[in-house]
Order: structure tokens, then sequence, then C-alpha cells
């Protein structure tokens, strides 16, 4: 049987043996009446950890950036936020259809924008216009390639925005990338936003869930809002353990995952057909192009890729996203590299 590597998303991991014997062994009781002992303890842990008042358990990071938007804005409203952010791409369009607001697209570098953008695009208080009420920063930015904002940056932002009257939430799915590449600690990146978010399920191996911190009543907000988007889970306890697991364990090992991005980026760029982004990705993300190709010879190769055991994710026109994750070894991200490099030679020129 092919062995398969799975560069998607870091997303597919699946829970170690030690993780599931913490989520075999979670004291859980019923989250709606507040009695899960594991949910309690894990969102007093992470609200210390970021610096707030109180945070909320929730399913994924889209609900909890959806709960975020909803509590901060009201119907009429506009955010602000990266043109090319999450949100914006794979979130149904759910801040129309939940929250009633627009949303501004600001340009950045990779997912990257500064005060000034942020100055320029606030409306003007008239009648005419939306109110600008939320400006969101994704870090790290997934389709800037994984991009870690400048802490002075998230600084100048946060100052203009809350100067011109709009709160701050950081989308930190995949925050905890940032903290091990950067030093920086969770509550200092979390100490320029109003809300910041976590995922559990992506690099830090969790099967399922997210977690939404901020102020006391702004949690209080977002607990009623998560039940009204049908969140409210009872015995969630056994899906916190493996937070918490996730929370002890799989923080330091990021770097391993950052180590192996670079080695893949280095070793795609030998290939001639291939295009790599950056030969030093900041995280765990490894973006590249099929040089000159349309999108169905795009697909091809990524079927060929496929037919090997090597699975990568196509976002369109050519362009290629690779991450790694603990499921991926470095012999994995060899293997993965040669039989990337040798179909992508067996491609006519383009």
């Amino acid at each position: 049987m092919t062995h398969i590597i799975d560069l998607r998303s870091d997303t597919v991991t699946r829970p170690t043996p030690a993780m599931r014997a913490a989520i075999a062994a979670a004291e859980v009781g019923d989250d709606i009446f507040g009695e899960d002992p594991t949910v309690n303890r894990l969102e007093e842990r992470f609200a210390a950890l970021a610096g707030k008042e109180a945070a909320l358990f929730v399913s994924s990071g889209s609900q909890g950036n959806q709960i975020a938007i909803k509590c901060h804005t009201s119907p009429g409203d506009e955010i602000l936020c990266d043109a090319n952010s999450h949100m914006v791409h794979y979130e149904t369009a759910a801040p129309a259809a939940i929250s009633g607001v627009a949303i501004r697209g600001l340009d950045g570098d990779r997912g990257v924008f500064g005060p000034e953008a942020v100055a320029a695009a606030v409306r003007p208080d008239n009648i005419h216009s939306p109110r600008s009420r939320l400006v969101v920063i994704e870090n790290t930015h997934n389709r800037g390639g994984g991009t870690i904002w400048p802490i002075e940056q998230v600084a100048a932002v946060s100052r203009i925005a809350r100067e011109r009257g709009l709160a701050i939430h950081m989308d930190g799915a995949r925050l905890f990338n940032a903290v091990v590449a950067t030093g920086i600690a969770l509550r200092e990146w979390a100490s320029h936003a109003d809300s910041v978010s976590v995922c559990f399920s992506k690099g830090l191996g969790a099967p399922v869930g997210s977690i939404l911190a901020g102020s006391r009543d702004f949690i209080a907000r977002a607990r009623r809002v998560r039940k009204m988007l049908g969140g409210a889970m009872r015995q969630a306890g056994i899906l916190a353990a493996a937070a918490e697991y996730a929370l002890d364990h799989h923080i330091e090992r990021l770097a391993e995952d950052h180590a192996h991005a670079r080695l893949l980026a280095s070793l795609l760029a030998a290939a001639p057909g291939l295009e790599v982004e950056t030969l030093t990705p900041p995280t765990n993300m490894v973006y590249f192009r099929l040089r000159g190709a349309t999108h169905a010879e795009a697909e091809a190769l990524s079927a060929r890729w496929r037919a090997r055991g090597v699975l990568v994710n196509h976002t369109g026109s050519g362009r290629f996203r690779a991450v790694t994750h603990l499921d991926v070894s470095h012999d994995d991200i060899r293997v993965a590299a040669r039989i990337m490099v040798e179909e992508s030679a067996t491609m006519p020129p383009f």
C-alpha cells in the first residue's frame, strides 16, 4: 500500500495515541450548564495565557471569527481586513449572512497592511456610508504564505483603529506558529486586540476545536451567539481534553514543522519548472507555482503527485500550497520533494 504524505493542510492531523488517551480519560459534564470541568479549565487557562478576562471553547476557527464579528458589530457596519484573508475567501460570506456586515478588503503585503491603510479606509461619519467598526488581523496569514505580522505593525494598526473608534479582532488560527517562530508570547500578541481566536485543530493536532478570548462582557455575549449559531456542545470535555493535551505537548514542536517547510522549499527550488515563492518560509507553509501552466495543467500535475502518494493543495492558477505538520516526518519531506520534482520534470515546457 502506498504511503500517503498529506501536505494539503495542517488540519489533516490525527490525534496521537497519547492525545487519544487524554480524550478517553477526560472528566466531563454538561457545558451548557457550565458543568464541564475540562472545558472550564481550558477556558480559564487560555484566558490567562492570552491575558484576557475570559475565553470560550468553540467548534472551529470560522465559528470563532463569526462569533467575534457578531459581538463587535451591528447590521450595516463594515469590517476592514486584508483582501486575501481567510474570512473573505473561506468562510462562505458568513459576515454578510450572519451579522449583516460588509467587508472592505485592504491591499496588504502578503496579508500584512499598515496603519495608513486603515486610516484611509475608515468611512466618514455620514448617513451615506456604512460605519467602520472592526479591523481583523489574520496572524499568521494563510494566503500570504504563513506570514507572521511584525509585532510593531500589529501595535501600529491597533493604535490607529482604537483612535478611530474601531475594535480589533485577531484571527489567530495559527497564532502559536507565530509565538514559536518569534519567541513573542501569546499575551503580547493578544494585548493589541480586543478579541483573539486560536485553532487547536491545525498545527496543534487536536481533532476539533478553537477558542475565543476577550473581556468578560464580550465572552458573555459570545456565549449567547455561540448558542444562536448551534455551537452549544454538551459533554465537550472530550474535545477540550485534546486541546489541553495540545497546549501541554504540541506547541514547541511547531518549530519542527517550520524547519520541514524550509527544507521542502529548498528541495522544490531545484526543480526547473517550479517557482517557490519564498525560500525561507516564515512558518509551516510553502507556496509555489508551476511556471506558465494553465489550471488544467496544474491539476494534471497534482493528480500525478497524488497517484504516487503525495497530496498537495492546488489553490488555483497553477499555485500550490504545501503545509507541514506533526504527521509529516523529515524523511517524508525528502520523499515528497523527490516525487514532486520528478513528476514536474515530466511536464511539457510552458
